[in-house]
Parts: structure tokens; sequence; C-alpha cells
């Protein structure tokens, strides 16, 4: 039975975007259908972007509803004209004359959804040079206007299996960027309880101490206390 061409990233998007069984995403991509519940669970793939096999031209939109409202149907796929680049056991990764022209495109997708590949890595995957690399990267490409981003899968520059073998062998430093690239927690204020009245002052000092008020005296005992002293 023919595969999709990345059967693993199909299987991620298929998760993702659909409402097709296990066992349909998993008769379709060639996987075990447990292997299909842990990508959904998220325990496998984690690091892998999701292929869109409607844009690839392997699946139609009518086809994968059909497969939706009846879990008993399997998925029809189309026939693909993308090339599928050739294993090579030794030597270094050759890439065809009509297919160099895509690797700053490859590059710039590779830097955008995989940041944790080296550039070593990304030099055997795709068959390119460092130079060529931090020029994408600096967007100092003498064709930085006209570069777009696209999976190096797609363009037939390396197989799926080589890419994942790499995202494996990249894991920790992901785990790194990604802890790197996570805010900080804010740090709350910490507060202080005001000082009462009673701890600066004293307990009596809230109520306030009132000076006594004076005693009123009427004319009469004004003139009977001078009398009194003149005596």
């Amino acid at each position: 039975m023919a595969l999709p061409l990345m059967p693993k990233a199909t299987a991620v998007w298929l998760v993702e975007n659909t409402a097709l069984t296990f066992d349909q995403i998993a008769e379709f991509c060639g996987m075990h259908e447990l292997e299909v519940q842990a990508i959904a669970d998220g325990e496998v793939a984690t690091g892998i972007v999701g292929a869109d096999p409607i844009a690839n031209g392997q699946l139609s939109r009518e086809e994968i509803e059909r497969c939706e409202k009846n879990p008993d149907a399997r998925l029809k796929l189309r026939v693909s004209d993308i090339p599928t680049p050739q294993q090579r056991s030794k030597g270094a990764r050759y890439t065809p004359v009509s297919k160099r022209h895509d690797r700053p495109d490859a590059i710039a997708w590779l830097l955008k959804h995989h940041p944790e590949l080296s550039d070593a890595q990304l030099s055997k995957l795709i068959g390119t040079t460092k130079p060529t690399i931090n020029a994408v990267r600096d967007r100092t490409h003498w064709n930085s206007a006209a570069i777009k981003p696209r999976n190096p899968v797609t363009l037939g520059l390396c197989s799926e299996a080589d890419l994942e073998k790499a995202l494996i062998i990249a894991a920790p430093r992901r785990k790194q960027l990604e802890a790197e690239q996570a805010p900080e927690p804010e740090v709350q204020p910490v507060q202080m309880d005001e000082p009462s009245i009673e701890k600066v002052f004293g307990r009596d000092a809230q109520h306030g101490d009132q000076a006594p008020e004076p005693e009123e005296m009427n004319p009469e005992d004004v003139f009977e206390s001078r009398s009194s002293s003149e005596e």
C-alpha cells in the first residue's frame, strides 16, 4: 500500500486537524494505532511539525470529510508527483541541480520551525554549507527577497526519516531553548503592613491625649477670689 510522503508528520496533522479515528489515521500513514494515540497524547513526535496532506496534494477535503462521517471508511491516497529522495549510505548528500535553488527555502523553514538543529545538522540534512545557512539566517542572502520557508521533505531535499532522526538528536537542545524563552515568573511585591498609631505613639495616641478643658468661672467668683487675696 502506498504511503503519504511524510507519514509521521501527516499523522500529526490529521490528529490535530480532523475527527478521523486513530485506526483510520494509522492505516493511511502505515503506523500502529497505539503510535497514533501516543501522538495525540503528546508522548511522541512532539518536535515534528504537521504536514498538511491537502496542501501536498495527497488528500482532498472531501475525502477527509467522507471518512469522518464513516469510521469504517478508509482514506485513499492521491498519486503525488513529488519525487522521493533516494537513500544514500555513504558520502555527502547529493542535491540535483534542479533542486539546488530550493535549498534556501528549506533552510528558512528549518530555521523557523526547528531552531534546535545545529548548522552541522542542517548542512548534512539538505546538502548545504554554513555560509549559506548564515546568509539565510541573517537575511544577507543574495536572493533573500524571494526566499519562502518550505518543508525540505516536500521539496525532495531529504526524507522524513532523516529529518526525524536529526530532531531526535537535537531534542535536548530544543528543551533548553524552550526553557530560555519561557517568561520569567512575575515577582509579586511584598505587602508591608503600615504601622498603626498605637505602635508608633503608644496605645493612648490612637484616641488622642486631650488637654483638660478649663473650668468656667463667673465674674462673682473672680471678684471673691481677688478680695480674699487682698485681705
